[in-house]
């Protein structure tokens, strides 16, 4: 007998609440590069992959609620009406999840007037009828009455991978019912999630009862005058029409004018393309490790170029002068261009392409003064690689004109691949294969042996740069973006590529030591938490200390998982104060992070000259902040002490100097006064008023600031920095800690106490809707492409961006020009002192001992003036022997 086709239905609403739900607790860790929430996303990710991999179908459809409004809804007014608004953060995630079902090949359909559920009611007696096996995934075990000996229903019960499965079998054993009976039972019951009542004080056991006995609503009426008086049958008999209707909204359509057939649901496979695309624009890199497969190669075929291979004699040939059109691309072999081999580089002098392996010959003086003389312009694709990487060969790049990189980068901020030909083709240009495609990746990443192969890509790369230009520079300067690249962008590249050479002493005894003392410390915390258990067991084995906290220490079980219990720092923050050793066990497990992550992780990038040179990415994020890599030294904690000891390991590279830092004071909010022109706002920080107190006060009704008690500062501060970053009521009575209403009741009264913020926040929308972008103050844009979308959750998290962008944009823009600034009047006043590190809105410098009063002088004076602002700027500087005394 042939085995029968599968068919795999999803009900995607209910998998993605389950998806959102079981890792909101992650919410600030599942965030994009664009700012959207994506811990749904990943949850469904995992779920399809889980599901597919057992069902292996021929056939899949996710299936998704149209709207609000059904034939539930006409015939049930409050049908549904109890639940809470669904949270943006999980709202504006619904159109990517399609995306991401269209990636893995799998269509989608929503039906108006009807919900999921009928979509899948529907598919599965049709596939049923033509001899499928059917398999449902869904959280809602109302869909537990499709169950049929072909029709298996998965509901998820914890998180979106940990299954049960209900066959006609399961749900006897489980409840005594047939499939069909679940109807019945949901008639008698109500449904709190959906909104309908069933019958007064009749339970699920109770229903259970009547239905063994009596085998569904119909028959217990029937049978109802032979019942004795009692409550129940009271309570059957008034609410007996409310039973019917219960019934039918519990009953799930299967014959939904569903146009889409089961032929348009084969399945074949993802789209490893598109899946690529798609995980880049998440940054979901750990799934993008898991595609192995090639990218196929596209476009058109690549022209042929007659290459030069450049030696001592070819190059002394050259005719060079200022008026020369030359494009120059240094070729390394991996992204950290402070260490990478150079794997060779190309020019291009007017028309001609000359290439080398051997790097050794731009140090020949006719090629180093070419590079080092101003007269010569050259164009190039990552000017601060370019720059870093000679200065390893002891060559200062001087004269850079076009940067491909930064100015492709300011015309959208979307495209930021650090892939020469990937970048090319975004603007439709396709002379160009991508790094991928000619060397490979990851371990099997290799150079092609052929010079000709190899010299030809190379200058293609640098035709690339020279070819695009005139187009990308003309988009700029239509875009008034012309300023924003020659003012700030390319000249804080060379400052930043100057600071990352410079890098920063790490004081590698100091590292040692806190190595040892962090490991005491973890040991002492090791033999307590024994203590607190009443036995030995691995501490960082979930399982073991899930048996310890909830079977031997019989503490209220918060959440289970596939393993057993979860020992998540969200369960366990949950479980404060019940218990001394939760606080120990979550202090052990802080200290371990630091431990492994800073301590060990600082040890190992130390260079041979005592310093850590992180990398400064330029182009990756979408307001124009700046980024930290290798090591990431912006992310060295700061809320814990001992990570802010860490801090104590940096320190000046000479003995008689010291550590000076200034920064910012709440720069975004100061735009944000700016911007919105709000009054009140701008007079408070005129008056240098504690910002968060003063919102305290607006928000809570208060008239002194005494009265202003910690907590609620707290909160008001939650509130400023919340609506600077677009946020929903469900993100701010998270961060709170609060109910979604007191949330909601607190952003209203902000926006009645600065109503310049509420209006601009209207008015950047409708400025967005017009125009397609947002700027900051110094034009930089960020395009919106679903701010006019019809689709509500697309257009909502456009809009939230359309608000914070300026703001967040401005913010970073304004530290970039004091930075460029900075750094020209160190050289101006003749200065040892150098500037080391950006962390967000502060600077950090190292300078002599007797350099520091000049610098807490002149610092804030060049930071202050770096832009002029309807409120004053404000700047706190302090010096010590290491970072962390300047705080």
């Amino acid at each position: 007998m042939a085995e029968k086709k599968r068919l795999l239905l999803i009900d995607g609403n209910s998998v993605a609440f389950r998806a959102f739900f079981a890792m909101h607790n992650q919410l600030e860790r599942f965030v994009n590069h664009a700012g959207l929430h994506t811990n749904a996303i990943y949850g469904f990710k995992l779920m399809l992959d889980k599901i597919l991999a057992e069902v292996d179908p021929q056939n899949v459809l996710v299936a998704f609620d149209a709207g609000k409004v059904t034939f539930r809804t006409k015939a049930y007014a409050d049908y549904k009406g109890g639940r809470s608004k669904t949270p943006g953060e999980l709202s504006e995630q619904f159109p990517y999840l399609k995306e991401l079902l269209t990636a893995y090949g799998i269509k989608n359909y929503e039906l108006p007037n009807y919900e999921a559920d009928d979509i899948i009611g529907t598919m599965a007696k049709r596939a049923e009828d033509e001899g499928y096996q059917v398999t449902i995934v869904t959280g809602d075990r109302d869909l537990t009455q499709l169950t049929t000996d072909n029709t298996t229903v998965a509901v998820t019960i914890k998180g979106v991978t940990e299954i049960e499965k209900y066959t006609p079998e399961h749900v006897l054993e489980k409840y005594g019912l047939e499939p069909a009976q679940i109807i019945d039972m949901k008639g008698l019951t109500g449904d709190s999630s959906d909104n309908y009542p069933g019958v007064t004080k009749v339970g699920e056991k109770t229903a259970i009862k009547l239905l063994k006995q009596y085998g569904s609503i119909e028959g217990i009426y029937e049978n109802i005058a032979e019942m004795k008086k009692s409550k129940l049958k009271e309570n059957l008999l008034t609410d007996q029409e409310l039973a019917f209707k219960c019934k039918e909204l519990a009953t799930i359509k299967q014959d939904a004018p569903v146009e889409m057939t089961l032929a348009q649901t084969t399945w074949n496979g993802k789209d490893h393309t598109k899946l690529v695309d798609f995980f880049e624009e998440m940054d979901f890199k750990s799934f993008l490790t898991q595609l192995d497969a090639k990218i196929p190669e596209e476009g058109e075929a690549i022209s042929h170029l007659a290459v030069t291979p450049l030696t001592t004699e070819t190059f002394a040939k050259l005719d060079l002068t200022p008026d020369s059109d030359i494009s120059f691309y240094l070729e390394l072999a991996d992204d950290n261009y402070h260490t990478a081999d150079f794997w060779g580089f190309v020019f291009k002098i007017d028309e001609k392409y000359y290439a080398s392996r051997d790097v050794e010959l731009l140090k020949e003086p006719k090629l180093k003064t070419l590079l080092e003389d101003e007269r010569f312009k050259i164009d190039v694709f990552d000017g601060k690689q370019t720059y870093a990487a000679l200065d390893r060969l002891g060559i200062t790049l001087t004269g850079i004109n076009f940067d491909l990189l930064l100015v492709s980068y300011l015309l959208n901020t979307s495209d930021n691949s650090n892939d020469l030909g990937s970048l090319a083709k975004r603007h439709n240009y396709l002379d160009v294969k991508t790094d991928e495609e000619v060397y490979g990746k990851g371990a099997k990443k290799k150079v092609p042996a052929d010079d000709q192969l190899y010299f030809e890509h190379l200058a293609h790369k640098a035709k690339a740069i020279s070819d695009l230009e005139d187009q990308l520079m003309e988009e700029l300067a239509q875009n008034k973006q012309d300023e924003l690249y020659f003012e700030i962008e390319r000249p804080l590249s060379l400052v930043l590529a100057q600071m990352e050479l410079a890098g920063i002493k790490v004081d590698r005894e100091r590292l040692d030591r806190m190595q040892s003392e962090f490991k005491e410390r973890l040991s002492e915390l090791e033999q307590v938490i024994y203590q607190e258990a009443g036995e030995e067991f691995n501490i960082n084995s979930p399982k073991q200390l899930g048996v310890i906290l909830f079977e031997k220490l019989k503490l209220p079980v918060i959440k289970k998982t596939k393993t057993g219990y979860s020992t998540a720092v969200g369960v366990l923050e949950k479980l404060r104060g019940m218990s001394p050793i939760i606080d120990n066990i979550l202090l052990y497990r802080q200290l371990a992070k630091l431990q492994s992550t800073y301590v060990e992780g600082l040890l190992k990038v130390i260079a041979s000259d005592g310093k850590v040179h992180t990398r400064y990415t330029q182009t990756l994020t979408a307001t124009g902040r700046l980024s930290s890599v290798d090591p990431n030294l912006q992310n060295i904690p700061v809320r814990l002490e001992e990570g802010r000891k860490i801090r104590q390991a940096f320190v000046p590279s000479h003995p008689d100097w010291e550590i000076f830092a200034s920064d910012y004071s709440q720069i975004e909010l100061r735009v944000l006064a700016h911007i919105s022109g709000d009054e009140g706002m701008q007079q408070a920080f005129r008056e240098d008023r504690d910002i968060h107190a003063n919102t305290a006060m607006q928000i809570f009704g208060l008239d002194d600031p005494s009265q202003v008690t910690p907590n609620m500062r707290r909160q008001a501060k939650a509130v400023n920095f919340g609506i600077v970053y677009g946020i929903s009521d469900f993100g701010l009575a998270q961060s709170i800690n609060s109910t979604r209403k007191q949330a909601k009741e607190f952003m209203e009264a902000y926006f009645a106490s600065f109503p310049g913020v509420h209006r601009y926040m209207q008015e950047i929308v409708e400025q967005a809707k017009e125009q397609g972008y947002v700027e900051t103050l110094f034009h930089r844009r960020r395009y919106l492409d679903d701010i006019n979308s019809r689709n509500y959750n697309l257009r909502s998290f456009a809009e939230r961006t359309a608000m914070n962008t300026p703001i967040q944009g401005s913010a970073a823009d304004i530290i970039k020009v004091a930075m460029i600034n900075m750094q020209k009047m160190l050289q101006k006043e003749g200065l040892q002192a150098k500037m080391l590190l950006q962390v967000h809105d502060e600077l950090i410098f190292e300078a002599p001992k007797d350099e520091i009063e000049k610098l807490a002088q002149l610092v804030p004076q060049v930071m202050d003036s770096a832009v002029s602002l309807a409120v004053p700027l404000k700047v706190e500087s302090a010096s010590g022997k290491t970072w962390f005394d300047t705080k």
